[in-house]
């Protein structure tokens, strides 16, 4: 197989980029356009492309080394970027969700006005989304952060006649000012301490001691300059957990995510919640395990110890969240905070590490397996939730009874999302906790274990009183359904089967994921 221009592993960044500025152009041309299938066919083939080019590549062998018998990895740009296993599974996260949310957007949007400017922000996003898959270098990753964020600030507040959405949106962007100042000013210290950006640099910086600099694309020192200011560089690892908790709806920094998730269009809330979510995870596994190596941070005594930081988060975030999803009596802010406690999961990604860095391969790749399956079953609840505001049912857990008997297929994968959510072997969620909780005892972190069975049998308490509202209780009003839209009812079904198959299919999942881990 011939070896592809590295220009081409962007292919899946190009694909997302090119739709959006077609999305842009037509809307240039025709400003009052509502030509909805027109713009939604648009959305969907440039994210499919996207989907098919990253999965080619990984099947190709794409970001593994010759000498492995794969294609190489692509770096780009003096090494800013770098295609390889992980930003390809990544970027298959990425463009897999964005597919869905366009394609149910196209009947959830239908009646609205700014249709393309709609579609184009999200395309713009989930191109920031794929660019930061790659990023190897913390000023690479806050341009592409930034481009994530800031198509997503006006998505939230899209439906502009409704209060709750534009005041959702405008919390949104205040509290992410406030956090990408947060990450900007982590960054400088970083760069204070160590001279350099790109995280191999970092690394090198961190375990040699003295400020390094880049010549030819390689790492090389400085003689006679001074040791790294450690206390310098602990600060600025902190402030860079801080930006990076943010992204993810980490708890304390989670108090945007319920407002945002239940104000903005609910495909909207899915693609934030899932391929948002992912997109700051994989920042966060980039930059945690190359660029500050804990073994190295750990000898020189002075820097902040991150996995402890981590697995602090972990804990807080999966309680907080699960228990405060429990008390809610409006399906959508349910989710909103179950999306949290999800967070709280991914994270042991980074804290089931011991302090020599054992087991950091294992359990970040039970991180990217969980994050896969949640893109599909957690944006696959969040659509069913837009299926039903499409059909005037409530918001609240009581205005759900009686639904499965109106509307049985949509029910029946609203229930495969929610068990699958739980950690029953109804889908693929189950197989995902369980290598989460293998990734804790692999190293011993009995904590970690007892939080993630703890949390994840208080969320079946509240995942099924949706299912027992929709099968069991019988309707408190007249209801009548009459619509069935054709683009919804395909990207939830569409979502629920990938779903159901992750179950067999998990394992291959995992696997690329640990070949992924460990080559990263």
């Amino acid at each position: 197989m011939a070896q592809l221009p590295s220009w081409m592993g962007l292919a899946p960044a190009l694909a997302l980029g090119l739709a959006s500025l077609v999305l842009l152009l037509s809307d240039s041309i025709d400003p009052d356009t509502t030509n909805t299938p027109a713009l939604a066919g648009i959305s969907v083939v440039g994210s499919l492309v996207a989907l098919a080019s990253a999965v080619g590549f990984i099947i190709g062998g794409t970001g593994v080394p010759t000498s492995e018998g794969g294609q190489g990895t692509p770096v780009l740009f003096g090494g800013q970027l770098v295609v390889d296993q992980m930003a390809l599974f990544f970027m298959v996260i990425v463009a897999s969700v964005t597919a869905l949310v366009v394609l149910a957007s196209y009947d959830y949007v239908s009646e609205h006005s700014y249709q393309a400017e709609f579609f184009a922000l999200v395309m713009l996003s989930a191109t920031g989304m794929t660019l930061l898959s790659a990023a190897n270098s913390l000023a690479t990753a806050f341009v592409a952060l930034e481009l994530v964020s800031l198509p997503s600030y006006a998505l939230v507040a899209f439906l502009k006649k409704n209060r709750g959405g534009v005041e959702a949106g405008l919390k949104y962007f205040l509290i992410g000012a406030v956090s990408s100042a947060v990450l900007a000013y982590g960054i400088s210290l970083v760069y204070a301490a160590t001279g350099v950006l790109r995280f191999d640099g970092i690394a090198t910086a961190i375990s040699s001691g003295t400020i390094q600099t880049i010549v030819d694309g390689s790492v090389q020192a400085q003689s006679g300059e001074p040791a790294v200011p450690m206390s310098i560089l602990g600060v600025g690892i902190l402030m860079v957990i801080g930006g990076v908790a943010f992204k993810t709806a980490a708890v304390p920094f989670h108090f945007w995510a319920p407002e945002a998730y239940e104000g903005a269009p609910a495909p909207i809330s899915g693609f934030l919640s899932s391929a948002s979510k992912a997109a700051g995870f994989v920042l966060a596994f980039r930059v945690f395990a190359v660029a500050f190596p804990i073994g190295d941070l750990l000898a020189t005594g002075g820097a902040i110890n991150w996995v402890v930081a981590f697995q602090i988060l972990a804990i807080a975030t999966m309680f907080i969240g699960n228990f405060a999803a429990a008390t809610q009596e409006k399906v959508k802010r349910m989710l909103a905070y179950s999306s949290v406690g999800h967070a709280g999961y991914v994270l042991i990604g980074l804290a089931a590490v011991s302090a020599s860095g054992e087991g950091l391969s294992f359990s970040i790749s039970a991180g990217m397996s969980h994050l896969l399956v949640y893109g599909f079953m957690n944006t696959g609840a969040f659509l069913f939730i837009a299926l039903a505001e499409y059909w005037g049912v409530g918001r609240r857990f009581e205005d759900y009874n009686g639904l499965g008997k109106e509307a049985p297929v949509a029910c029946a994968a609203m229930t495969v999302f929610l068990f699958s959510l739980a950690g029953l072997p109804i889908g693929g969620g189950f197989f995902s906790k369980f290598y989460l909780f293998q990734a804790t005892l692999n190293v011993g972190a009995w904590s970690l274990a007892a939080a993630l069975i703890i949390n994840s049998a208080l969320s079946l308490f509240y995942y099924s009183r949706v299912v027992k509202a929709m099968w069991i209780e019988e309707p408190t009003g007249e209801r009548s359904i009459d619509s069935y839209p054709m683009g919804l009812y395909t990207a939830v079904v569409g979502a629920a089967i990938v779903t159901f198959l992750l179950v067999p299919g998990f394992n291959q999942v995992s696997e690329i994921a640990f070949q992924a881990a460990q080559l990263l």
